[in-house]
């Protein structure tokens, strides 16, 4: 398999594979391929896999495309402004992705859900209680909303970040949450009422927009009509 990222602003990953080779990614996320690619849409390990990661944001269904014949050819876009990024996950032991961060993977990568470790993280964090689980070997392509900033955390090394800012993190990264102090900061700070607190040891993968805020932002600016 070879991949070659395309664009600046609105990025695609275009990826070649000999006969026989594959990637998955949601339904709706190729956008070209050539004569020699095959499509198959299906629930991916079953209904049930299916419906969890209904939960975490993403599609029940999977489409998996596979070259019939030498070279096989299929691109796939980002959806929001920003950047993609390559993750060989022969680098970690498995990264846990928040909704929306999966874009496409090749065949022999694993995805399955998985649950925060503190009820509270599901329940205030923001991004559910539900996370993604990315495990196996092979590349596994993320969207970025704006631009990555990748950070290795010493064992004990905590980072606080706005849950809708965080992309990835290493399982070995502890996943908190905390609330806002001071009555100030939570109504008039801008942030909300919580952060989420990373420890380490591990990475952690962060991006430098939060589309979905500021898909907020702008239609609250709409007036609604009378």
């Amino acid at each position: 398999m070879r991949y070659e990222l395309i664009g600046t602003i609105m990025p695609a990953v275009e990826v070649t594979l000999s006969s026989g080779e594959a990637m998955y990614t949601q339904s709706g996320g190729m956008c070209w391929m050539n004569e020699n690619m095959k499509m198959s849409t299906n629930t991916r390990g079953g209904l049930l896999k299916g419906i969890g990661r209904m939960f975490a944001g993403e599609s029940i269904f999977m489409a998996t495309y596979t070259a019939t014949s030498d070279p096989g050819i299929v691109a796939f876009s980002s959806t929001v402004p920003g950047e993609i990024l390559p993750v060989d996950l022969s680098s970690y032991r498995s990264l846990i992705c928040q909704k929306g961060a999966f874009l496409c993977a090749e065949d022999s990568v694993h995805t399955e859900i998985t649950f925060t470790k503190k009820l509270s993280s599901g329940l205030f964090g923001g991004e559910g209680f539900i996370l993604q689980r990315l495990s196996g070997s092979g590349m596994v392509f993320l969207e970025i909303d704006g631009n990555k900033v990748i950070k290795d955390l010493a064992p004990g090394e905590s980072i606080k970040v706005d849950t809708g800012n965080l992309v990835a993190f290493e399982d070995t990264v502890n996943y908190e949450i905390e609330m806002v102090k001071g009555g100030m900061n939570i109504f008039l700070g801008g942030e909300g009422l919580f952060l989420t607190r990373l420890t380490g040891p591990g990475k952690v993968i962060f991006q430098t927009q939060n589309f979905a805020e500021f898909a907020g932002r702008i239609a609250g600016l709409i007036p609604t009509g009378s």
